[in-house]
């Protein structure tokens, strides 16, 4: 499904990705491990558009297509951040159908219903009315997977999705994932935990800070 290209990107003089490459199958969990520094992030952020490459090639099913572009082919990787990212000053509700009626254009009622569903498929239907300090590390995370979802991406990503995380909600996340899996989602994993990628991943791509 995706593939990327002789990815190279710089900040200064310091090299941080010298010419990576990498392939997402469809249905496939990629891993990307390596220790910190080791440029995960900024792979993952070159991937969804949150940071420009200075040179590389995105193929998406065969075909160019551009993280940074706002075409609907473009928009077809959602993200799920380290830190969940959710706005503070918006219910969990109003966080997952912001997007989708701003920019996928749903109106608030097809938004709301979409959300729902998400919110009930990931165990949160009566949260919708609380916002985020109101919730525990583990529901932000799968607020902000849902709110992900409603953008309906061919492509879900994550950074480092269980380092914000009590260690007994590591399973929670795994288990969402592969249930994800189940659904027809491809995902890449940005992950720093070994364990937790051999425990959902069907390939892993090794990454290591340049000397």
């Amino acid at each position: 499904m995706l593939e990327v290209k002789n990815l190279k990107k710089s900040f200064g003089d310091r090299v941080i990705l010298d010419g990576v490459n990498l392939t997402v199958n469809d249905d496939e969990i990629l891993c990307i491990v390596g220790p910190s520094g080791a440029g995960k992030t900024t792979l993952l952020r070159c991937i969804t558009g949150l940071e420009t490459p200075d040179s590389g090639t995105f193929l998406m099913n065969g075909q160019p297509f551009d993280p940074q572009g706002t075409k609907d082919s473009d928009r077809v990787i959602g993200v799920v951040f380290q830190d969940f990212n959710l706005f503070p000053n918006l219910s969990v509700m109003d966080n997952i159908t912001l997007a989708p009626m701003m920019v996928l254009k749903e109106t608030k009622k097809d938004a709301e219903k979409q959300a729902a569903q998400l919110l009930s498929e990931l165990g949160l239907s009566t949260k919708g009315d609380l916002y985020p300090w109101q919730l525990s590390g583990g529901q932000k995370q799968r607020v902000a997977i849902a709110r992900a979802l409603a953008m309906k991406p061919k492509i879900l990503c994550y950074d480092e999705p269980t380092s914000a995380l009590d260690p007994n909600l590591r399973q929670e996340v795994a288990k969402i994932i592969l249930n994800l899996k189940k659904s027809g989602m491809t995902q890449l994993v940005v992950t720093h935990d070994l364990d937790f990628a051999q425990e959902i991943a069907d390939n892993l791509l090794k990454v290591k800070p340049i000397d």
